[in-house]
Formats: structure tokens, C-alpha cells, sequence
């Protein structure tokens, strides 16, 4: 059996079914994968939120310090940190009321997995949107 945090159906049901991606990690640097994998997101009709701790405008899209500063409802919080970093913001994703919690290709946090799906939240991690969009 795959890992829980890889369960197609969370993965489809985040790609298909939510429409605001905060993006944890968002800059403006063209040559990184948060801004590709953030573009990508928009051309599939996503709203893209940049959280950044220097909130720049990116992708025309304003951007914010923290989660909470984001004054409208976030579908999934999408987490461009390493693994040992991105925990708490998936801990920030569940008290905004985000509808659900992405961690990038190689980020990897059990317990933090373990605490978002125990508050209802679901949580993919170690997947890429733009990987899944190609497979299906």
C-alpha cells in the first residue's frame, strides 16, 4: 500500500475541486520551482497567493507575510520549504481554515501529517501538481 499522504483520491479531489493555492515560498525568482509549479497552477485556472515573509506581487498576484495575513479563504496551502521547516506551516494551514495542505516533491513531515488529518484538514506531501496534472 502507498503512503496515506499519497492517496489519489485526496490528490485529485485538491487538483480538481479547490480554487485559491496560498503558496508558502512564493518569490519572484523566475528560476525557481515554486514559481513554476505557481504558474502552472494559474494557467490550470488557480488563483495563486504568494506567501512570502517580503509579501512581493507575484504573478500580478499580491502577496502576503503569513497565512494569516491573507484575508480571504484558502483551499489548499502549498508548501515550498524543506522538510524539517514546513511542519508549522502546516499547522498555520489548519488554524486559517484551509481546506487543505500540499507539501512539495521531497518534503516529508509524518507528524505534521498526522496532526493536519487528525483536524479534518486532508494533506498530500512528496507530490508534484504539475506531475499529476501530466498523469492524468
Amino acid at each position: 500500500m502507498a503512503e496515506p499522504w499519497r492517496d489519489p483520491a485526496t490528490i485529485q479531489s485538491l487538483l480538481r475541486d479547490s480554487e485559491t493555492w496560498a503558496v508558502v515560498g512564493l518569490s519572484g525568482n523566475h528560476h525557481r520551482t515554486a514559481y513554476r509549479i505557481a504558474a502552472t497552477l494559474q494557467r490550470r485556472g488557480k488563483r495563486v497567493v504568494p506567501i512570502h515573509p517580503d509579501a512581493p506581487e507575484v504573478l500580478g498576484e499580491q502577496g502576503y507575510a503569513t497565512l494569516a495575513d491573507v484575508p480571504f479563504a484558502i483551499d489548499v496551502v502549498d508548501v515550498f520549504r524543506r522538510s524539517e521547516a514546513a511542519g508549522e506551516f502546516a499547522d498555520q494551514a489548519v488554524e486559517v481554515g484551509a481546506g487543505g495542505v500540499w507539501f512539495q516533491l521531497g518534503v516529508v513531515d509524518v507528524e505534521a501529517f498526522r496532526r493536519t488529518t487528525a483536524a479534518g484538514v486532508p494533506m498530500v506531501m512528496d507530490v508534484c501538481p504539475t506531475i499529476e496534472w501530466r498523469s492524468t
